[in-house]
């Protein structure tokens, strides 16, 4: 503190000194000791009370947290499970779109197949009009096989690869057997009909023939 703030708060009490009327102050009643003990009392039973009510309130409030904890808890649960079901629905609803997709795909192969296998009229006109016709349906087949293809692939479909693999229960179905002796026991030697997996799972078994020495 500096010298002239300690002199200023000296000329401050010395202005209190001469202004305040000292007898007065020595004339005021001390304090009564019963109505001091009195007040404190009271003092303590409001602070008391005011304790319980505080207790009671954060009661009140945990049991209210505990009990928005407990809802929440249910509604992220059930939430859950119906985003699993609605999963689950979206999933079964795109196998069985897929399984017609994949039909198609089937007749469309048989198609082109018997088209390529097609045998021309022996007239030579007839012919050349039909060699036109013939190719012209063959490559819109091509196309529209491609596409499907396509299609297949953009929805997680890959097909099974089972020509010159060990038959897989898990993914191929065996309904013919054939006897090379040239190819070991269990191998695949013809694919019948393709078989596809969605997502990694199996969409439908691949039927295949299997060598049986």
């Amino acid at each position: 503190m500096s010298d002239t703030h300690k002199n200023r708060l000296l000329e401050e009490f010395q202005s209190y000194l001469e202004t305040v009327d000292l007898s007065q102050l020595a004339s005021d009643q001390p304090p009564d000791l019963n109505s001091l003990l009195t007040e404190m009392a009271s003092l303590k039973s409001e602070v008391k009370a005011e304790a319980r009510q505080f207790k009671n309130t954060l009661e009140t409030l945990t049991e209210a947290l505990n009990a928005l904890q407990g809802d929440n808890k249910a509604l992220a649960a059930e939430l859950a499970m119906h985003g699993t079901h609605l999963q689950q629905q979206r999933y079964e609803l795109s196998r069985t779109v897929l399984m017609d997709v994949v039909d198609i795909y089937d007749r469309l192969l048989v198609g082109l197949a018997v088209l390529q296998n097609h045998k021309p009229t022996s007239s030579f006109f007839a012919k050349k009009q039909d060699d036109r016709f013939i190719n012209s349906v063959k490559e819109g087949q091509e196309i529209t096989l491609k596409r499907v293809e396509q299609l297949l692939q953009r929805n997680q479909i890959s097909p099974v690869e089972s020509l010159g693999k060990t038959l897989d229960p898990h993914t191929m179905n065996a309904v013919e057997i054939g006897h090379d002796p040239k190819v070991a026991n269990g191998i695949v030697i013809e694919e019948l009909r393709k078989g596809f997996l969605f997502e990694k799972e199996v969409l439908r078994l691949a039927e295949v023939k299997v060598n049986k020495l």
